[in-house]
């Protein structure tokens, strides 16, 4: 019986002390945290969790990787107060929110472009050269402020811009709010929000981002400390989220029924239907091989979008109070070549990652 007793003890002893080493080896892990909020090129994020493909890559290389869902504006100042370690994000905001705040990033993943999701809507029959001294109701300083001007500019109604009144209104209320007001005359945002807009009975489209190509891209940032982490563990987060998205985009680009289940998990980050997802992803220019994803990121076409880009953050003052010139918030490319001051890089445009998940190294 003393002897019955004993055995029993031992083995749940030293089934207690494995599982405790385990444990203790799970919280040693290496852990990572990306914030994405609700759009259709970030919706993949919240399935990545769900479907268990991210938890697969995250332990082939040891890590944690945990998706937090945000509003828009707080994510990305969630990332720059260091609270995440990756942050979905538009090629604007990476460069006028952290690297203006002076935080090292780098772009590991181009994931989308807006080809049509982003648009300039009006009532009352008005065109953009209508609009000067009139509201445009958008989310001021964001890329929908940017669209709206690169329409003027590009429409010969440049010096028209500065009459035009912006009425600053959040993503959360914009749609409701340009929906209930039959007096306001025009409206910047992007999809679902614009899908929701365009069903009213009074209101035109009048500019999309299809209209301005590449130009408004969706990434995935990291903190370049994070990514060079001496430990390596910074490394092995970009590959495994790198891994992990171009599992899924191969499961989204499929025919027929698989695809369909897959864009219906997806929908559910943004509560919407399939059909509605679709509809969304018909204005998107997806990446969904890592080959077109490089071939983009390395384009001579994104230095010029880039410096758009930085002209425009820089003429709003969106680059910070001590900035005395565009090239004080620097943007590194694949190729290496800089534009701005080299001893001023915030902003970096890294392939390697798009690169192994195409050669079939991660």
């Amino acid at each position: 019986m003393i002897g019955r007793f004993l055995r029993s003890n031992i083995r749940k002893l030293i089934f207690l002390l494995f599982t405790g080493v385990a444990a203790l080896a799970a919280q040693q892990r290496p852990a990572f945290t990306v914030g994405w909020s609700v759009y259709v090129g970030w919706n993949p994020y919240y399935y990545m969790a769900k479907a268990g493909i991210l938890r697969k890559w995250a332990d082939k290389y040891g890590i944690d990787i945990k998706v937090q869902r945000f509003d828009y504006a707080a994510s990305l100042d969630a990332f720059v107060a260091k609270n995440i370690d990756a942050c979905a994000m538009t090629n604007m905001e990476a460069l006028d929110m952290p690297a203006a705040a002076g935080v090292d990033t780098t772009a590991i993943l181009l994931g989308d472009y807006s080809n049509g999701n982003d648009a300039v809507i009006t009532r009352q029959n008005l065109g953009l050269a209508q609009l000067p001294s009139k509201q445009v109701m958008l989310v001021e300083k964001t890329v929908s402020q940017y669209l709206f001007e690169r329409a003027m500019t590009l429409n010969g109604l440049a010096a028209q811009i500065k009459q035009v009144r912006y009425v600053n209104t959040s993503d959360s209320d914009i749609a409701y709010a340009f929906l209930a007001d039959s007096s306001k005359p025009a409206v910047v945002t992007w999809k679902p929000l614009v899908s929701q807009i365009m069903k009213a009975k009074d209101v035109k489209m009048v500019f999309n981002s299809s209209q301005i190509p590449g130009e408004i891209m969706d990434l995935l940032v990291v903190r370049t400390d994070v990514l060079n982490r001496p430990d390596g563990s910074g490394q092995k987060f970009a590959k495994a989220i790198a891994g992990a998205w171009y599992e899924l985009m191969a499961q989204m680009a499929q025919n027929g029924a698989a695809a369909d289940k897959v864009l219906a998990g997806i929908a559910e980050a943004s509560k919407d239907s399939l059909e509605s997802y679709k509809e969304q992803l018909s204005t998107t220019r997806m990446f969904y091989t890592p080959q077109s994803a490089a071939q983009m990121a390395s384009s001579p076409d994104i230095r010029k979008t880039m410096d758009l880009v930085r002209q425009f953050c820089f003429s709003h003052g969106m680059l910070g109070d001590k900035t005395k010139s565009a090239d004080d918030i620097a943007i590194q490319f694949a190729d290496g070549s800089v534009l701005g001051r080299t001893d001023r890089i915030r902003l970096r445009f890294n392939m390697a990652y798009m690169q192994m998940a195409a050669q079939g190294k991660l």
